[in-house]
């Protein structure tokens, strides 16, 4: 059964919560699924007070049966246009914006994201499926299935959960706050370390050839780390993989304070998870991992020199330079 529904097991936990009044967001948490997916299935599902597992699953399979016209059909003004913008090497999100940007009162021409997406995974192999490759930014031709892990007790001694991280990371207001995560390579015999800060969207690639066990991590991580003034070293904020199980002594070694994302809750980090998206196109799952410091600091040069929106179309790197330029970053 494809992830994106929910198991009568995984309704009748949401129907239990409900029952108990506990929170959206939590509940989500528990689940492993993003909050929005479960307040959707509530609200679809009777609404708080009225919803029942049996009778959301059977509403649910009820709407997957009606027959839909498909909205990307073979001759229409949309598909074309789709095409088009996707034959630009534009991105499925850039094409739906544009849609609604050049088509503003005709829905009719509106497409999301998610159905270019599953019309192009579903294309036969050939020609057009080819040209329109290079608008998927990590040029797949088949969606990968996403793997369920076993969440129990945690695995890493200590943790400090997210929810006890200063407010002040989230508005990404003070500089100096890091995400970071591991690029696993072919195989899984290859790895390297990203680290990005949240204001800048600055990115850090830490070469790690002596494998991802905790202690190389830590040393790899932490020597990177030290190379950054005092005032941009205050939080790291990972995923619960077991490459960081050295926190500790990770804080001790720089002062940096670390805080872990809940299971299967990307979007808690998602600065640095749009910023591996990006360096898959130089980084395939499908290659070996360099190691080569050099190598990693050109690929990281080249993601930190193209401009971003969310920093008025400057750069990464333009942006993190004022920063070590402030008079209140002394080096560390």
């Amino acid at each position: 059964m494809p992830r994106t529904r929910l198991t009568l097991q995984e309704r009748e936990e949401i129907s239990l919560g409900m029952s108990r009044d506990i929170s959206m967001r939590q509940l989500a948490r528990q689940l492993g699924r993003d909050p929005a997916t479960v307040s959707r299935e509530v609200r679809s599902g009777g609404g708080r007070s009225g919803y029942r597992a049996v009778r959301a699953a059977e509403l649910a399979r009820r709407r997957r049966r009606r027959s839909k016209v498909r909205k990307l059909a073979e001759g229409t003004p949309l598909l074309a246009q789709v095409c088009a913008g996707m034959a630009r090497g534009w991105s499925p999100q850039q094409v739906a914006a544009r849609m609604k940007l050049e088509h503003p009162s005709e829905g009719a021409m509106h497409v999301s994201p998610e159905t270019i997406y599953t019309w192009f995974y579903l294309l036969p192999k050939g020609e057009l499926k080819r040209s329109l490759l290079a608008g998927l930014r990590q040029g797949k031709e088949h969606r990968g299935l996403e793997r369920r892990g076993h969440y129990g007790r945690p695995r890493i001694a200590d943790m400090v959960s997210i929810d006890e991280r200063p407010a002040e990371v989230a508005d990404r207001q003070v500089p100096g706050h890091w995400e970071g995560d591991l690029m696993i390579g072919k195989g899984a015999h290859s790895a390297v370390g990203t680290l990005v800060e949240r204001t800048t969207r600055f990115t850090m690639l830490v070469p790690l050839p002596q494998g991802r066990a905790a202690e190389p991590t830590r040393l790899a991580i932490a020597g990177t780390i030290a190379t950054l003034p005092t005032s941009l070293r205050q939080s790291l904020t990972w995923d619960q993989g077991t490459e960081l199980a050295q926190h500790q002594q990770f804080t001790v070694d720089t002062g940096v304070a670390v805080y872990f994302a809940h299971p299967r809750s990307p979007w808690e980090r998602g600065t640095n998870e749009n910023t591996n998206g990006l360096l898959r196109q130089y980084l395939p799952s499908a290659s070996v991992m360099p190691s080569d410091p050099a190598t990693l600091q050109a690929i990281a040069a080249r993601l930190n020199g193209r401009p971003r929106r969310t920093l008025g179309w400057r750069t990464p790197a333009e942006a993190f330079s004022q920063l070590l330029e402030s008079p209140v970053a002394p080096t560390g």
